[in-house]
Formats: C-alpha cells, sequence, structure tokens
C-alpha cells in the first residue's frame, strides 16, 4: 500500500471522530486540548512513516457519547418491554400484575418466584420452569404473571395463555397446528396458566400433550399453574393425563401456593365495603 493509501485511511477515521462540542485551546507541544476537562482532542499518529495529526476524543466527549449511547439502549429497551408486554398477555389487567403491586399474602413463595426470576439465565439454560400449585384463590396466577412481568421487563420474550385458549387457536386452523405450536415455541418462557380447567377429551388431551411435549422437545422453560392437588398430579386417572403430567413434573418444579384464598377475602371486604354504603 502506498503513502497516498495511508492518508486516505487516517482521514477517513478523522471523519468519524466527532468535532468537540466545546471550547478548545491550543497547548505547547501545539495540540488542541479540551478546555473543559483538559483532555487531548489532537493526537500525533506514526505508521508506516507517516507521521499525523488526526483528532481524538477526550474524556469529556467520551462521557457525553457513553450517555448518549446508554440513552439510546434505554430507549430501545424501553420499546421492546412495551411490545412485549403488550404481546405476552392476552387479559391487558394482567400487565398490572407484579411483585411492586403484591399484597404480602405469601411472602415465602414471592420470594421464591423473584429468585426464580433473577437466577432465570441459568433455569432458562436448564430448561427449568415452575409447576405453581394450590387451592383456588391463592395467588398462583398472579404469581405466574408477575414473574412474567419481571422477565418481560428484562427484555425476554413471555406468553401467559391457557389450555382452552390454545385449544380454540388450533382448531380454527387445523392445517396449521404445528406452525402455531412452534410458535408458542418462539418464546423465552410459556406460562400456561390454570391446567385442569379446560373440558378434558380425548382429543383437548392430544392437543395439550402435543403443546406440553413440544416445549419440552424445545428444551426452552414452562410455568404451569393449577388447582390440582399434588396427588391428582402424581395419581392421574388415566394413560392421556399420565403422559401431559409426567412431562409437566420432569421439567417444572412443584411449588405449592397455599393459605388464605385472596379472591374470597377480597369479595367480602366489597361485600362489606358496599353494605356500609347502603346502611344494611
Amino acid at each position: 500500500m502506498n503513502n497516498f493509501d495511508f492518508n486516505s485511511l487516517f482521514d477517513d477515521i478523522a471523519d468519524v471522530v466527532p468535532v468537540p462540542a466545546g471550547e478548545t485551546f491550543v497547548g505547547a507541544d501545539g495540540l488542541k486540548y479540551c478546555a473543559n476537562c483538559g483532555g487531548a482532542v489532537q493526537c500525533v499518529v506514526e505508521f508506516s512513516g507517516i507521521t499525523k495529526i488526526v483528532p481524538c476524543i477526550c474524556a469529556c466527549e467520551k462521557k457525553r457519547r457513553d450517555a448518549e449511547e446508554k440513552k439510546r439502549q434505554a430507549e430501545g429497551l424501553a420499546r421492546r418491554v412495551a411490545y412485549l408486554r403488550a404481546d405476552g398477555f392476552h387479559d391487558e389487567i394482567m400487565q398490572q400484575w407484579t411483585f411492586e403491586n403484591d399484597n404480602g399474602s405469601n411472602p415465602r413463595i414471592f420470594e421464591a418466584l423473584k429468585k426464580y426470576v433473577s437466577n432465570f439465565e441459568e433455569f432458562y439454560h436448564d430448561g427449568r420452569g415452575l409447576l405453581i400449585y394450590g387451592n383456588i384463590g391463592t395467588g398462583k396466577t398472579y404469581g405466574a404473571a408477575a414473574v412474567a412481568n419481571a422477565l418481560i421487563d428484562k427484555g425476554v420474550s413471555v406468553l401467559m395463555t391457557n389450555f382452552s385458549r390454545i385449544i380454540n387457536q388450533l382448531q380454527e386452523s387445523f392445517e396449521r397446528r404445528q406452525s402455531k405450536i412452534d410458535n408458542l415455541n418462539g418464546y423465552d418462557l410459556l406460562v400456561i396458566d390454570d391446567l385442569g380447567a379446560e373440558r378434558s377429551t380425548d382429543y383437548t388431551n392430544e392437543i395439550i400433550y402435543s403443546v406440553i411435549d413440544a416445549r419440552y422437545r424445545s428444551g426452552k422453560p414452562l410455568i404451569v399453574t393449577t388447582n390440582l392437588l399434588m396427588s391428582d398430579l402424581k395419581n392421574p386417572p388415566n394413560v392421556a393425563t399420565a403422559r401431559i403430567y409426567d412431562r409437566i413434573l420432569e421439567k417444572c418444579f412443584p411449588v405449592e401456593m397455599n393459605g388464605e384464598s385472596q379472591r374470597r377475602k377480597k369479595i367480602a371486604e366489597e361485600y362489606n365495603a358496599v353494605k356500609n354504603i347502603l346502611g344494611l
């Protein structure tokens, strides 16, 4: 490569270095310096017998550029999070079900769910999910949604749905069933709410198994919530449900959500509030 080529290369590099935003002064060495931080905004480069004075970035300019990049990344994450949250929940109210809004009724379990979030990278690598089970109204769905929202805040793609909705979607497009199941596995985390609430038939069990098995084979984590007891899960009534529950128990760590029904407690509080207003 000749001298002209090197000069052109230096010029190209100089073109991408930003012009100092503030005042500059010329130092004793004849080079320019930033009047704000005192850092050099020009430097001498020697290469292959060629000596050139080229612009460089001082400390305060670097700090400014780093701040702009950090802001750009934060804005990009905010846009992604907004999209993921809208895409991840079929019920908009669940977007508000977060650890921050939790009423504190089950602190031990919710602390465990927070740890699942903070260690998600490891759980994701192992394809390890959760089976959140327990009595009706104890906060299983809320807990799963809180996990989903916390991960979405980190830019993780999550879909929270249920088998009734999945079955309806697959019935609408029988020819594209596998494609729709594959779409479910495009999410980093799949949350299936209220397993066992759907009507049990040979057809629905076939679909449920197909979804669970495909998720199992994808190696990605799954969270399932259910009102079923552990005894129900370990002693299923037939072979079809046994295949489903075995897959879930193999990759989903069981977490029992017990305690007072928060749903009934809320209903009672609202009932008493109306009763007081009416003077009854």
